[in-house]
């Protein structure tokens, strides 16, 4: 959809339909998520706005309903996204109107759960043409999260050999992990999955092994007697030592969770590293920096050439504050396999 320069949608004091928090707390307190009317604001130099078509829900975004407090007055959530440019600042080079966009967005600046909603091109990238709005939806975030733990945080050279280990493989980093182990390196993908359906889903990734993340030092061992080179954890409580233990001497976990009173002592002996991931350090710290820019549209050429999938396992419609909660409680029980998108259209 091409969308000349001067849409109505983009002229001083219109509105667009948004989905917003007042309060902090769990989904059935007051001010949860609310269908709100706000101001469409104009883009600064770099910005982008644009026409959301998709959003998708990931843990930060129940992390954030449910503890930032807003102090009544609405704040929108939201960070996937994937939609249409109708207007462009004066200083944006890479994007024109019209194009279709996806993107993970900032902790800074108003959400994606809007109508339209305003970002920086420099963390934007252009949609896989192969996939639809919802499909893309469900990857920026993940995407780039698995993109820079892999390369920038574990220092993965391409064509790499070895073993990585990948903790909560089902969910949406690691599902993208995954595949971007197996799509970009020659290492051997052990993943860890607690049911039959996550077992059978992140083989479909390309896991090479599953193994029962409750039995997860002896389950490794065995298959990896000498130890793995890697692991990815998106569940680090508690598991420090176990981490120790299947490491190779030198080895390192890139940690995408919050875990309390972390203990690393256990990797000390054997000269094991652990690195932190956080997809929101870049646009928070380094906000003239394009290298997320550079990771989605590489990303969408994955995509493009069949490499990569949509890791969008429900999609729910439409794009309100109804719908919203629905996806909010799916992804609360941390028992969802993939992403769950929300498309402002079926």
């Amino acid at each position: 959809m091409t969308t000349s320069a001067h849409d109505d949608r983009t002229a001083p004091g219109r509105t667009t339909r948004a989905v917003a928090h007042l309060n902090a707390g769990p989904l059935d307190g007051p001010g949860a998520l609310l269908d709100v009317d706000l101001e469409v604001p104009a883009p600064g130099p770099h910005d982008l706005l644009v026409e959301v078509r998709a959003v998708s829900v990931n843990p930060v975004d129940v992390k954030v309903r449910a503890s930032r407090d807003p102090e009544g007055r609405p704040a929108v959530l939201g960070f996937d996204a994937a939609g249409t440019v109708v207007a462009v600042g004066a200083e944006v080079g890479a994007f024109a109107v019209g194009d279709d966009v996806f993107y993970a967005g900032s902790l800074e600046r108003p959400g994606s759960n809007a109508g339209l909603q305003l970002v920086d091109e420099r963390i934007v990238g252009h949609k896989p043409q192969s996939l639809d709005f919802a499909e893309a939806a469900a990857l920026p975030l993940t995407a780039i999260t698995a993109w820079e733990a892999l390369f920038d945080r574990l220092g993965v050279e391409r064509d790499a050999e070895g073993t990585v280990l990948v903790v909560g493989a089902a969910g949406g980093v690691g599902s993208v992990f995954v595949q971007l182990v197996r799509a970009l390196t020659r290492m051997r993908v052990v993943a860890t999955a607690s049911r039959p359906e996550s077992a059978q889903w992140v083989r479909g990734m390309g896991a090479h092994e599953v193994v029962d993340h409750h039995d997860l030092r002896d389950a490794v061992l065995a298959l990896a007697p000498e130890g793995v080179d890697h692991v990815l954890s998106a569940y680090s409580d508690g598991n420090a030592q176990v981490f120790a233990d299947v490491l190779k001497v030198r080895g390192a976990v890139v940690a995408i969770d919050d875990p309390e009173g972390l203990d690393l002592a256990p990797l000390k002996a054997k000269s094991q590293t652990w690195h932190w991931e956080f997809m929101f350090t870049r646009p928070l710290f380094e906000p003239e920096s394009t290298a997320q820019h550079e990771v989605l549209e590489e990303i969408s050429r994955l995509v493009d050439a069949g490499r990569l999938r949509t890791t969008m396992t429900t999609r729910l419609s439409p794009l309100d504050a109804a719908t919203l909660a629905k996806a909010h409680r799916l992804v609360e029980t941390s028992a969802t396999i993939g992403k769950v998108v929300v498309a402002a259209q079926e």
